[in-house]
């Protein structure tokens, strides 16, 4: 009889565990306050990853025959048609392309610096946002360590109003919803962290991209003309 009475005990713990499970929900509830603001920044980091993510991969979207025939139509002497392709071609490779054509007549070396601008301009576009994540990032794990003290005070207080009444599930249950906010952001702040070095990492791709363009399109422009002269001093007409 005691082994069944054991056996009996047993599975009713069991079922009263089963039964105190919590949910997400119920962790993020009895976290506080602190929670919302946290839930708040991790949505808008995620916003900002999911975006920035679309857009940095669409930027390094490169058509292989893009130079090809930039280079083509400039040895043919077709501005209006390279201009044309550049417009037509939405990457920011064309858009550094089409700021040098338009430059053709003046000396290389302000050709070469209007380029490198527009690739500046494109570089802090694919950018936007990074700050934000970053901030983000870092402040998850103290806004999760702010409710955990804030959470062990009222624990505290609690046990300082209850006097010699004092139970150790008071004490636990404090502690253990304080440190579900610490939980909370230090998973968010870590998700952010590696959200924003994927997002640096395939950024740096494309600049590599850019600056490898610029140094083809430099060239093109430093190869001789039939008539001897350089592209870059091409006469407006």
């Amino acid at each position: 009889m005691g082994f069944v009475q054991l056996l009996m005990q047993e599975g009713q713990e069991t079922t009263a565990l089963a039964a105190q499970k919590l949910t997400l929900l119920d962790f993020a509830i009895k976290g506080g306050w602190v929670m919302i603001p946290i839930f708040l920044l991790f949505l808008i980091a995620t916003y900002i990853f999911i975006e920035r993510f679309y857009v940095i991969k669409r930027a390094s979207r490169q058509d292989t025959n893009f130079m090809n025939r930039i280079k083509d139509y400039i040895h043919d002497g077709k501005i209006d048609a390279a201009l044309a392709l550049c417009k037509s071609t939405d990457s920011p490779s064309a858009r550094m392309v089409e700021k040098g054509i338009s430059r053709l007549g003046r000396p290389l070396h302000d050709i070469s610096t209007a380029v490198e601008n527009v690739g500046k301009l494109e570089i802090s576009k694919l950018e936007r946002g990074f700050p934000t994540l970053a901030t983000i990032a870092g402040a998850e794990p103290m806004l999760g360590f702010l409710g955990t003290v804030i959470g062990m005070v009222q624990s505290f207080y609690n046990m300082e109003q209850a006097g010699n009444n004092i139970d150790v599930s008071m004490m636990s249950g404090g502690i253990y919803t304080a440190l579900i906010t610490t939980v909370a952001g230090l998973i968010v702040g870590i998700l952010g962290y590696f959200a924003y070095n994927t997002l640096v990492v395939r950024t740096e791709k494309v600049v590599f991209s850019l600056e490898a363009t610029m140094t083809e399109f430099l060239d093109i422009l430093n190869e001789p003309l039939k008539t001897g002269r350089l592209y870059g001093f091409i006469p407006k007409k």
